[in-house]
């Protein structure tokens, strides 16, 4: 480091800058950890040329003091980002003599090179250009390819009406760089997890090679195997899809990308995580267009009945449990739908926003900005709200706000992390909230799981042993119908099952049961009065499902290890 800042600097004096500028950079390098070269580029009344070439100097590279952006082909951006192009000073030119010419105004974007190389079949030479030139270049370059339709990432939803080959063969992928076969074989992967209902797309690297796994009805399953050269191209174009920065290898990141897949409106939410043999990617698959129902759920009878009087009370919490990916969110936007109006003003707070709902307030949180579940709720009560939606009610804060807006007169929907609808009475507890405060706001708990459906055209009827009643505690005299097993065929790939529902366990605060939460007693308790009152657990739910033939013991017990007889 101290070597380059002497050859920096040296070359800087020479080119006639003053000493008291240096000195400003040096101070401006070691107070903020960035390298000279940065510092000096940021110390105002600089002259860019000069910088230009004190990095000529220190790097060996030509300086291009011309630059005209509006001349630079569409082709050349339109899978390259603006927002990257701006944040580290880099633009491809130009192809010439069969190489891609590409300006720089840091050296720091040497990094970008290679993928670069990839993403366009060309060997990569490196031009420096002075920044204020780049910078006017970059607005020119992008608002031609704009105005020819080809916005930079606009090119995604234009390139993939098809379904495309997923199968490519390591001989096609070295093909004619000019076919961008990486393009193609990235939006064959995504079609196909379209068309396997996939709900994520994990590309997973290790040393020896790559593996593709789709998450179908809850499962991962393995896909494909590309050839382990082409896993940083991979993700470079992945991350390029989503905006991120594809020299920044070292830090997780978090994007998004929106494209149209067979005629429907795509989102996909992208997380890249450095491991040990690159990065790996995961990308969850949200559908713009779905449509939220409570009758499309699998909740029913006395449950639906019970839930769709709470959601139309005035005020009161509402809360839905369950792990990760147990279906909160659907259910949640189901609620909410079902009772959006014109005459009712709904605000959500959420993390992400996973599903855009036409008429309601939806904000985004923000940590980096103190934008937060529990400072969005403090905001929304001066918005006039009846109705709010915190995305996950996860601390003291936000608890005792949701705790306050519902006592002051509005609905509150949210969810939380527990094994069973009784367990979040006293998680509530637990982060700080007096027991009298929850059990005067909390209506009730929704906990649920998703199980997967039988495939309805391979599904097997069976006479369960006696061993396997024994397990799920059923008795024989209860099997009025015939019970089935998965088996597997072509519609169903070969999987025995088709698409999830939900299994529901629904826990009212009714009069019974607030005095039990007054006085602190714990979720075992509140539970076992529960089901002394009537209520289904979640695994009383689940059978009853496999009894209609829409589910398997097997996959009952999968979803309910913790959930033993309901005591």
């Amino acid at each position: 480091m101290s070597v380059r800042r002497v050859e920096v600097g040296e070359s800087l004096r020479q080119l006639g800058v003053d000493e008291r500028t240096l000195t400003t950079a040096r101070q401006m390098s070691e107070k903020q950890q960035i390298p000279l070269r940065e510092s000096v580029r940021r110390v105002e009344g600089l002259d860019p040329k000069v910088l230009a070439r004190a990095l000529s100097q220190l790097s060996g590279l030509p300086v291009l003091e011309t630059v005209d952006g509006a001349a630079v082909e569409p082709e050349l951006v339109r899978t390259f980002p603006i927002t990257i192009a701006r944040e580290m000073g880099i633009l491809p030119l130009y192809v010439t003599d069969g190489e891609l010419v590409v300006g720089l105004s840091d050296l720091g974007a040497l990094t970008a090179l290679d993928d670069l190389r990839v993403l366009h079949g060309h060997p990569v030479r490196p031009v420096l250009v002075p920044s204020d030139l780049l910078a006017e270049a970059i607005n020119k370059a992008y608002d031609r390819a704009a105005a020819t339709a080809h916005a930079v990432l606009d090119v995604a939803e234009q390139e993939d009406e098809g379904e495309g080959d997923l199968l490519l063969e390591e001989a096609e992928l070295l093909d004619d760089p000019n076919q961008a076969p990486i393009i193609r074989f990235v939006n064959a992967l995504l079609s196909q997890a379209i068309k396997e209902r996939a709900s994520d797309i994990h590309i997973e690297p290790y040393e020896k090679d790559v593996v593709v796994r789709y998450r179908v009805d809850g499962v991962l399953k393995e896909t494909i195997r590309p050839p382990v050269k082409f896993k940083n191209t991979i993700v470079a174009r992945i991350k390029i899809m989503a905006g991120l920065n594809i020299a920044e290898k070292r830090l997780p990141q978090d994007g998004r990308i929106r494209r149209k897949l067979g005629g429907r409106e795509i989102d996909l939410r992208v997380s890249t995580v450095p491991v040990r043999h690159g990065e790996r990617v995961v990308m969850r698959i949200l559908e713009k267009g779905q449509v939220f129902s409570l009758d499309r759920i699998g909740m029913a009878g006395q449950t639906l009945t019970t839930f769709r009087n709470l959601i139309r009370r005035p005020h009161g919490i509402l809360l839905v449990s369950g792990p990760t990916g147990s279906g909160k969110s659907t259910t949640l936007y189901s609620g909410i739908t079902e009772i959006n109006s014109p005459d009712v003003n709904i605000l959500t707070i959420e993390d992400p926003i996973e599903y855009e709902v036409a008429g309601i307030g939806q904000v985004q949180v923000n940590p980096k900005i103190n934008l937060t579940f529990a400072s969005a709720l403090r905001s929304f009560l001066r918005q006039d709200p009846d109705i709010i939606l915190v995305g996950e009610i996860r601390d003291r804060e936000t608890a005792e706000n949701a705790v306050q807006a519902s006592l002051t007169g509005h609905l509150v929907f949210s969810s939380i992390h527990t094994n069973d609808a009784a367990g979040a009475f006293a998680r509530l507890v637990d982060m700080g909230v007096e027991p009298f405060l929850v059990a005067s706001s909390l209506l009730g708990v929704l906990a649920q799981r998703l199980v997967r459906r039988l495939c309805p055209v391979c599904k097997e009827a069976y006479t369960p042993s006696d061993a396997e009643l024994d397990d799920v505690g059923v008795p024989r005299a209860r099997l009025v119908a015939p019970v089935y097993r998965a088996k597997g065929c072509d519609q169903c790939n070969q999987l025995g099952y088709s698409g999830r529902t939900g299994i529901y366990e629904f826990l009212t605060a009714s009069d019974e049961i607030k005095p039990l939460v007054i006085a602190n007693k714990d979720a075992g308790t509140i539970k076992r009065k529960a089901v002394e009152l009537g209520m289904t657990t979640l695994r009383d739910d689940g059978i009853e499902k496999v009894l209609l033939g829409v589910t398997t013991f097997d996959e009952v017990m999968r979803v309910t290890q913790e959930d033993r007889d309901g005591t």
